[in-house]
């Protein structure tokens, strides 16, 4: 008889654009008292990518590591980093301090960047000087952050490092991340490309929520690869992002049961500002409450 699967693990995620940080803190630290709430997360853009294009956004590693000073328990992470954005050994750097800022609760979430369909994503490239190259360099400039930023956070002598993508030459990394033997490494994308990497380097796979039947064959597609590498596909905890309804609560919960029922188990639930009073607390009696054990 297999084992019965673990219960889900829930966390809310609060996308820094069009809110205040007063806003963000408030419902994080009213989150980290609430044992059912596991984990918190922000998103990776440096302009809005909906409401008021002009409005306010965050960047997200610089708030995260604020918010990790702010609370106690919570794990937290961004969901995901653009590899786009930051050069990896950099990142690496920055993740570090996080982690250790937090005390050991980083999950270190990564991904190819914004998809080149989404305008207003992409319009934060150029904005901000960057370069926007086409999805194949990106996939292979991820699967090489991956390998390098685990060696940064692992390695006891300098390395150089030779890709097609990223060189570097005397990298080492001092401090190490709190974690041992590295933070978990969460990865995000649907793509089939995308999912070789994941079978290759992630601890959890992320997938947006909307779609149930196309999560599944991404998760099966998945579990293909895994199974090629010789690993195990269980050993890859399954996750995905459930947008909150605050009016209709009934079709989050019943968007949260498809997917445990699919077999994920790390809930993303996203809270959409305005963030109402207490909300923290909302989620856990409206939405995790069924679920939690």
């Amino acid at each position: 008889m297999r084992p019965a699967p673990p219960p889900p693990r829930f966390g809310i995620m609060t996308a820094p654009q069009q809110v205040d940080y007063h806003d963000v803190l408030r419902v994080w630290r009213e989150a980290d008292a609430i044992p059912q709430i596991e984990h918190a997360w922000l998103f990776d853009h440096l302009m809005p990518i909906g409401g008021d294009p002009d409005g306010p956004a965050y960047e997200g590693w610089t708030l995260l590591s604020a918010l990790a000073a702010r609370t106690r328990r919570l794990r937290l992470g961004v969901l995901v980093s653009s590899n786009r954005f930051r050069p990896p050994a950099m990142l690496a750097k920055i993740a570090t301090t996080v982690d250790i800022v937090s005390g050991g609760r980083l999950d270190f979430g990564i991904g190819v960047g914004s998809r080149p369909d989404h305008p207003l994503a992409r319009r934060e490239y150029a904005a901000h000087g960057l370069p926007f190259h086409d999805s194949a360099h990106a996939v292979g400039s991820l699967a090489e952050a991956c390998t390098l930023i685990r060696r940064l956070w692992t390695e006891d002598e300098p390395f150089d490092f030779h890709g097609t993508h990223h060189q570097l030459t005397g990298a080492f990394g001092n401090p190490r991340p709190v974690q041992r033997p590295h933070p978990p490494i969460l990865i995000g994308g649907r793509s089939s490309a995308t999912l070789r990497v994941v079978a290759e380097h992630a601890d959890v796979w992320n997938i947006p929520g909307g779609d149930i039947d196309d999560a599944v064959r991404r998760g099966a597609l998945l579990d293909r690869y895994c199974v090629e590498i010789g690993r195990d596909p269980a050993s890859v905890t399954r996750s995905i992002h459930v947008p909150v309804s605050y009016d209709r609560p009934g079709v989050t919960r019943h968007a949260i049961g498809e997917a445990v029922d699919a077999g994920f188990r790390h809930i993303v639930l996203g809270l959409p500002a305005p963030y109402p009073a207490d909300v923290a607390r909302w989620v856990t009696d409206e939405l995790i409450g069924t679920w939690a054990p």
